[in-house]
């Protein structure tokens, strides 16, 4: 009994998917209106943010049954692995636009590099003045994280082999290629070889909650993927509200694809944030940077490979905007894991860099 009521978000999670494919079509938004939309978009908020918790307390446990790198790197891959099926599956049902990948890649990267790193960095260096971590990891997640993201959202926009933002078949195969084998190449290094420069330094001293109970590995496995798996099926019902509620007040329809990714991205932001308030920083890095390498290292191939498969065209290439605050946001990226402590400045930097890709979502709907 204590088991199911560890897990009751889990089963309100689904409950609440089932509830909507039973009675969805008389909550659909336009015919129910702008107020009671918004309430119904506070009931899923609420709820997917609860399931959010479970997988960070499902997290934290792998992370303590297995050690660094393996309990963040199963969080990971697997916010990560269902976002992009979740793509997939639109791109499958022939509804998704041709930049709808790039412009997820994009949200999930900036989300990541500025908005949950920076809070990490402001969170940690406020509670702990500075803070360590392993550079060596830091440098192996930006060296794969950099040439990843150049080659797929920024050259195609620089060559003239394939119309707009579009890659030639040669692009698109090279772009499959080395993505699948970097990645690769980067599992083998942090699960096997080289492991250790992905654990906290052990001269620092962190600190520890006893508060969750730590059971088997395999029970936190299946209740790590039960609680993201609501999280997944609701984002799509409430992308339905958000889009509504946007076009009712006039936001940017940007505004609906960053809010959406954000509400994916909670439970690793609320498990890298506390792992930086708890002094684990490496932990923290392991999550924010591993999360940013996984997106781009899986999404390209899945979505070039759908792409070919079913014929669609599939824009990758940014905007001229979006490429300067992607540049900038990688050289602050290298710029900061350049020493092995860091501080609340640095943290501030990035929630700066944040607020700009913000400002820029409505500046350019203008």
């Amino acid at each position: 009994m204590t088991a199911v009521k560890s897990e009751l978000a889990s089963l309100i999670g689904f409950l609440l998917f089932g509830l909507f494919l039973l009675f969805g079509g008389a909550l659909y938004p336009s015919d129910i209106g702008l107020g009671a939309s918004g309430l119904v978009l506070a009931g899923l908020f609420a709820v997917m943010a609860w399931c959010a918790f479970s997988v960070v307390r499902h997290a934290e446990c792998l992370a303590t049954l297995l050690g660094e790198p393996y309990g963040t790197l199963i969080l990971t891959l697997a916010v990560i692995g269902i976002e992009v099926a979740l793509i997939s599956a639109v791109m499958l049902a022939g509804d998704a636009s041709p930049a709808m990948a790039r412009d997820t890649m994009f949200s999930v990267v900036m989300i990541v590099l500025n908005g949950l790193v920076g809070l990490c960095l402001l969170f940690g260096g406020l509670r702990h003045t500075s803070q360590t971590y392993n550079l060596q990891g830091a440098n192996a997640f930006l060296s794969v994280l950099i040439p990843l993201a150049i080659f797929a959202l920024v050259l195609p926009r620089a060559t003239q082999s394939a119309p707009g933002g579009q890659l030639s078949h040669l692009q698109a195969g090279f772009d499959i290629v080395m993505s699948v084998v970097l990645y690769g190449v980067f599992l083998a290094i942090q699960t096997r070889t080289h492991s250790d420069i992905f654990q906290q330094p052990e001269h620092r001293s962190v600190e520890s909650h006893h508060d969750v109970v730590v059971r088997s590995i395999p029970f936190h496995v299946i209740g790590l993927f039960g609680a993201l798996l609501p999280i997944i099926l609701l984002s799509k019902k409430l992308a339905l509200y958000v889009d509504f509620g946007i076009a009712g007040l006039g936001a940017p329809i940007a505004l609906s694809g960053f809010l959406v990714a954000a509400l994916i991205l909670m439970p690793e932001g609320l498990s890298a944030i506390q792992a930086a308030r708890d002094n684990m920083l490496q932990r923290a890095v392991n999550i924010c940077l591993g999360s940013a390498v996984a997106t781009i290292g899986l999404t390209v191939p899945a979505v070039l490979a759908i792409g070919w498969y079913t014929g669609q065209n599939i824009e990758l290439a940014l905007e001229v905007p979006e490429i300067i605050l992607l540049a900038l946001t990688l050289f602050v990226s290298v710029v900061t894991f350049v020493s092995p402590q860091t501080n609340y400045l640095q943290g501030a930097v990035h929630l700066a860099l944040f607020g700009a890709y913000v400002m820029m979502i409505f500046d350019l709907a203008g």
